[in-house]
């Protein structure tokens, strides 16, 4: 059957094989089709008149005109109900669908996608909606990216270089100084044998980093031109039993502490399985090095993504396994810290599939899952999940994945202004920790609790747990922890009004760069917050930095504080929007923090 196309990203248009089909008249139409083409779960016929004709006499009426146009040229598809819903049957597709829904289908190509969500086209005259579709034009750009990303990693680990090199290349068209898409287009050059264009490449990126950032290049761009497998004893049986003792010895260094000494085990192991040919022992051996670069050396970076990719590959077709499970939460992970919410949740509902019947691999998945809905403002959502997940993990008696569970519930009912039981979870999830003697993960939930006192007026109280978080976290030289820490410090001396300071721990947070890009949000929001308090010429430059972030990462609530701090500044439109964002999100503490803020109160 021919496919019909609504092009939505690029110059908009309806696209039918051997014909020429009708066009939607008028922006307006086009801004409907896009707006309903993007609300899964649909929207109020009402809402959506005043948010697209907002100077309308009858703005339901304009509605129903341009619902009717859009029935007039897309035949078969439908557009109906109140809540509005836009169904799309066989042969109808709509590539901004398609992106957004990526990372649950196999097969899609990256390539044919290109251009900004309904370019050409502005809506000066319907604000708010100016404002979604900015923030729109940010997330799908960020999905395009990450999906080519992803394409040229797979392609790599599938043994076609030729087709990772090209998907790198058309990636880093978009965006010259991601580093992570340099490090997969050098070793797809060296796998190719073309190790002068790789040299050449690297020393291009050099150049490129020095004369337009003033940064020196990244150093995992300069390895990936000589990374190597640790040489194994050739005299080293290659065994099952070898590859596995590999792994428990790795798994006892990283306990121990001895990260470095693990990972060179781990690394070894993967040698070793390698050798063996066994396919779910290599996956097993790549997704435990994976596991432990990421949770225990904070690799975030290609080559950890590489090995995940290499370790589904091994396994084979998808079913369920724990293997696979893990490969692919982990792979959610990895997407929920880079800010990309759209494949995360795709990656995580097919860990899901590949988890059932291990609890223990439901349990760790649930979390991220309700990470991943908190990050985006769905804290239903997450308490739902968050909860789930503690109780499987108590149920199996894992008290460290209770501890992580507990402490991300105690964030969201933090964030919901619900301080009793946010306090509640975090003194579960510190009992719990000091248990099982897990520093590492101390200075994350310190510092929530040491928030949490804030926000009930325990400034002595929060100011030792807030200490406690930063001096952990620069000990551990844990830059996502030290983000989080700094600016609850900056928080603490603004209740004190003491801005000076604020402004002092606001710089210290802004030297890291965490790989979370939640930190980097909220400490840029209270950046905003302090720069306004004190006049800061630097506080127009905080507050776009942060509704860039928030609109590429769909992270709402953070998109609605930057439209706050821009009413704030003086902006008209966005004292409309402010309002309009906070609805959808339904956060009893932000609704509260709004009304005081804009009335004067």
């Amino acid at each position: 059957m021919a496919e019909n196309w609504i092009r939505l990203l690029g110059p908009p248009a309806i696209e039918s094989p051997g014909t020429t089909p009708l066009q939607p008249r008028g922006r307006k139409a086009w801004a409907v089709l896009a707006y309903l083409a993007l609300q899964s779960d649909g929207t109020g016929r009402s809402r959506t008149a005043s948010l697209l004709f907002p100077d309308a006499a009858d703005p339901l009426g304009a509605l129903r005109w341009n619902l009717s146009e859009l029935r007039r040229t897309l035949n078969g598809v439908t557009v109906a109900g109140d809540p509005l819903r836009l169904t799309l049957q066989p042969p109808w597709r709509c590539d901004a669908l398609e992106v957004v829904d990526s990372a649950a289908h196999s097969g899609v190509d990256p390539r044919r996608f290109g251009g900004q969500l309904l370019e050409g086209l502005s809506f000066a005259d319907s604000p708010v909606f100016d404002s979604w579709l900015a923030d729109q034009r940010y997330r799908l750009d960020n999905v395009v990216q990450s999906l080519l990303y992803e394409a040229a990693l797979a392609a790599l680990a599938s043994g076609a270089p030729g087709d990772a090199a090209e998907l790198a290349t058309q990636a880093l068209h978009r965006d010259p100084f991601h580093a992570d898409c340099n490090v997969v287009l050098v070793k797809a050059l060296v796998a190719l044998g073309e190790h002068r264009r790789a040299r050449e490449h690297v020393t291009k990126c050099g150049n490129l980093y020095r004369e337009e950032l003033g940064l020196p290049l990244p150093a995992e761009i300069r390895r990936a031109l000589s990374d190597a497998a640790p040489e194994a004893d050739p005299g080293m049986p290659a065994t099952a039993a070898t590859v596995r003792s590999y792994i428990d010895a790795g798994g006892a260094s990283l306990w121990a502490g001895a990260v470095d000494r693990g990972l060179d085990q781990l690394r070894l192991a993967v040698v070793l399985a390698q050798r063996t040919g066994d396919g779910h022992l290599i996956a097993e051996s790549l997704v435990t090095l994976s596991g432990a670069l990421i949770h225990q050396a904070g690799g975030r970076g290609a080559e950890v993504a590489d090995f995940l990719h290499r370790a589904l590959q091994a396994e084979g077709p998808e079913r369920a396994s724990r293997t696979a499970a893990a490969a692919y939460r982990e792979l959610g992970y990895l997407s929920v810290q880079r800010g990309v919410p759209d494949r995360a949740a795709g990656w995580l509902d097919r860990a899901m599939r590949a988890a059932e019947g291990f609890p223990d691999e439901q349990a760790r998945i649930l979390a991220i899952q309700g990470m991943l809905a908190s990050d985006t403002a769905r804290y239903d959502d997450a308490v739902a999940s968050l909860t789930e997940s503690g109780r499987l993990a108590r149920a199996i008696a894992n008290r460290r994945q209770q501890a992580f569970s507990e402490a991300l519930l105690g964030r969201v009912y933090l964030l919901r202004g619900e301080l009793e039981q946010a306090a509640s979870s975090l003194d579960l999830s510190l009992a719990l920790i000091a248990e099982e003697h897990w520093t590492a993960f101390e200075p994350f939930v310190a510092g929530v609790r040491g928030e949490t006192y804030l926000a009930a007026g325990q400034l002595e109280e929060a100011a030792a747990m807030i200490d406690r978080s930063w001096v952990m976290a620069e000990l551990a030289g844990d830059h996502c922890y030290m983000a989080l820490a700094a600016g609850a410090e900056a928080r603490l001396f603004l209740a004190h009004g003491d801005l000076a300071a604020a402004e002092h721990w606001i710089n210290r947070g802004l030297e890291p760069k965490p790989w979370y890009l939640w930190y980097s949000a909220r400490l840029l929001d209270t950046a905003a917050e302090v720069a306004i308090a004190s006049r800061s010429p630097r506080a127009p430059k905080f507050v776009e930095r942060l509704a860039e972030l928030a609109g590429r990462s769909g992270m709402r609530e953070f998109t609605v504080r930057a439209q706050s701090h821009r009413t704030v500044l003086g902006d008209e439109a966005a004292a409309q929007a402010v309002p309009w964002l906070a609805k959808e999100i339904g956060n009893p503490a932000l609704d509260a923090y709004l009304a005081q803020r804009h009335s004067g109160g």
